[in-house]
């Protein structure tokens, strides 16, 4: 066979130098090909597609104070940034268990963490939701010596068209963590009332036009199932605002409406409440916990837990007020600008 009947196949390009599509922007999504791409998208303060970027790691480290040979929780896996630093620090000897609900990410991240190093000995991967602590002492000897909790969504979930997130992107409206349990958030919206969506929308983001956009939604002459429906209804029910301000609102009112749903489809504010009542026996004494919100109904939640936890003896310290990002890091990654760290020491 000569050169010349070699035929060689050109590599699949996406379209123009800013694709659209999620699935297009393949080198974001194969960073060890294409790291340089990664860093230039790091550089503008952004997230490159497919990825995560932890936030606070410093002081969820300080916080946790985590060492040689001791046995951890990262009981929200994520993409793996916080569970790839602790693991670090806790070997040799160390072994860190790490769980998340999302059926999708879950094996991506296990594959990127083994592919660091982190064998079965050291790294135990678990699909099940952090409410379920108990079912997991077993395999941490009865106890932990600290536990991680990043109650974000991670930006691999926000930025993928099909998991229906982000009111930025058209997609059926679904927002749940874990895809095959519960009902998708356009079956939600089927089933409740005008006075109980308002109800979710001012509980679980505090949405100052809550009736406004609770009326327009059901007053929608096609059910509710895509994204973009979302954004339209929404906008519209704020078409009444001043002009100058009409569309900064309406997009904060739209960020707000996607969390509520979130909330509610996934039961988040439930399932959080029961983790903070099983955690302290979860741990060891003189164990630490870190719990990092991105809202106030989370954050509410936790500092209460927390500050009862410390008047009843409980827990020997707690952190008084939350730690934030720095100005650094949220220059360098917006997405950390509403993040809250609480920490907990147990008696």
């Amino acid at each position: 066979m000569t050169d010349d009947s070699i035929v060689k196949k050109r590599r699949v390009r996406y379209r123009g130098t800013h694709p659209r599509r999620f699935e297009e922007k393949y080198k974001e999504l194969n960073p060890q090909l294409y790291s340089s791409e990664v860093d230039k998208v790091m550089e503008r303060g952004q997230t490159p597609a497919g990825m995560h970027r932890p936030v606070l790691v410093k002081e969820v480290l300080e916080s946790l104070d985590p060492k040689p040979g001791m046995v951890g929780l990262d009981a929200t896996l994520g993409f793996g940034g916080h569970a790839q630093e602790l693991l670090k620090l806790i070997l040799p000897g160390g072994r860190l268990i790490g769980i998340d609900v999302d059926p999708l990410e879950l094996p991506r991240t296990e594959a990127r963490l083994r592919g660091l190093g982190f064998s079965e000995d050291v790294l135990v991967v678990k699909r099940m939701n952090f409410a379920g602590l108990p079912q997991i002492l077993p395999e941490a000897g009865g106890a932990f010596d600290f536990v991680l909790a990043d109650l974000g969504v991670s930006s691999m979930q926000l930025d993928n068209p099909s998991r229906g997130f982000s009111f930025k992107r058209e997609a059926p409206l679904d927002l749940r963590l874990n895809p095959d349990k519960g009902q998708p958030a356009s079956e939600l919206l089927k089933s409740i009332t005008e006075e109980e969506l308002s109800g979710i929308l001012i509980s679980n983001a505090d949405e100052s036009h809550a009736l406004a956009i609770a009326k327009a939604i059901k007053k929608s002459r096609r059910p509710v199932e895509t994204t973009s429906q979302v954004t339209d209804i929404v906008s519209q029910a704020l078409w009444h605002l001043p002009k100058q301000t009409r569309h900064e609102q309406a997009k904060k009112s739209l960020q707000r409406t996607f969390q509520a749903l979130r909330i509610a489809v996934n039961d988040e504010f439930g399932v959080l409440e029961q983790f903070l009542r099983l955690l302290p026996g979860c741990l060891k004494e003189g164990g630490r916990a870190a719990i990092l919100t991105f809202h106030s109904g989370e954050d509410n939640r936790v500092k209460r837990s927390f500050l009862e936890g410390y008047r009843s003896g409980t827990y020997s310290q707690i952190a008084r007020e939350p730690v934030r990002s720095s100005a650094e890091e949220r220059r360098a990654n917006p997405r950390s600008t509403c993040a809250k760290l609480r920490w907990a020491v147990k008696r």
